[in-house]
């Protein structure tokens, strides 16, 4: 209750200090479901749009959706193009030399390997990751041929069409493909990866990552972000706060 009661204070002073902003753009890619993905109404749609707009009503903020490529995210953020990337993209090291993060709204999720065949060699195999992604990074690390593509729904059809041996992914998004495509199966052992999921800012706006810090804060100890990841499915749960 105190740790809720800090939290609803620091949200009052960061919201007075984020006021002065009319428009809030948040940006993400809309092609990684449940995280975020285009609907047929042509709107972003998935669990951070869901999360993103009780993020900005609870800190009083009239925010708007932008979509962008994976691959230049990061720098378009950096040039102004929107204020904040919430975009299914994990904490690290590396990225946060470049922008500042604000707290984990998902722990960090077990990354897997999908293939064709539950035999194929994860560890010396060709392997297809997004391009820019930790799972990219990872897999180069490791020794592995490393195949990056634009979009996750390219390294799927690598996987299909015989590019390669297998992709590794968040699980949260391979396991719908999984489960749906009874040709792929799991390969090779879960590698967990990265520091959880969090919201990008520029490293310019520190009263804006602590407006979204308090609200993500406040969700997690009422229970409502937990609500929100299961109903999505894309993570384990925080627990109590």
């Amino acid at each position: 209750m105190k740790r809720l009661i800090l939290a609803s204070a620091a949200l009052a002073v960061s919201a007075g200090m984020a006021a002065a902003q009319d428009v809030v753009r948040l940006g993400t890619e809309g092609a990684y479901p449940p995280w975020n993905f285009i609907n047929d109404a042509g709107e972003v749609d998935g669990f951070e749009r869901e999360l993103g707009d009780e993020l900005c009503a609870r800190a009083e903020l009239e925010c708007e959706w932008v979509t962008n490529d994976w691959d230049s995210i990061i720098p378009n953020l950096v040039s102004g193009n929107y204020d904040a990337i919430i975009a299914g993209m994990s904490i690290t090291d590396e990225r946060d030399e470049v922008i500042d993060f604000s707290q984990n709204y998902t722990p960090p999720d077990p990354s897997a390997y999908a293939a064709m065949s539950e035999d194929v060699d994860v560890e010396g195999g060709v392997i297809a990751a997004q391009t820019g992604t930790i799972q990219a990074g990872y897999i180069a690390e490791q020794g592995a041929t490393l195949v990056e593509y634009a979009t996750p729904d390219e390294t799927i059809q690598a996987v299909k069409s015989g590019e390669a041996d297998a992709v590794l992914a968040d699980k949260s998004f391979l396991a719908p493909i999984v489960e749906d495509d009874p040709e792929l199966v799991w390969a090779g052992p879960d590698v967990a990866l990265g520091g959880g999921v969090g919201m990008g800012f520029r490293e310019s706006d520190p009263e804006l990552r602590a407006t979204f810090d308090a609200v993500i804060e406040e969700m997690k100890c009422d229970g409502s972000l937990d609500a929100l990841i299961e109903k999505w499915d894309v993570s384990s749960t925080h627990g109590e706060c």
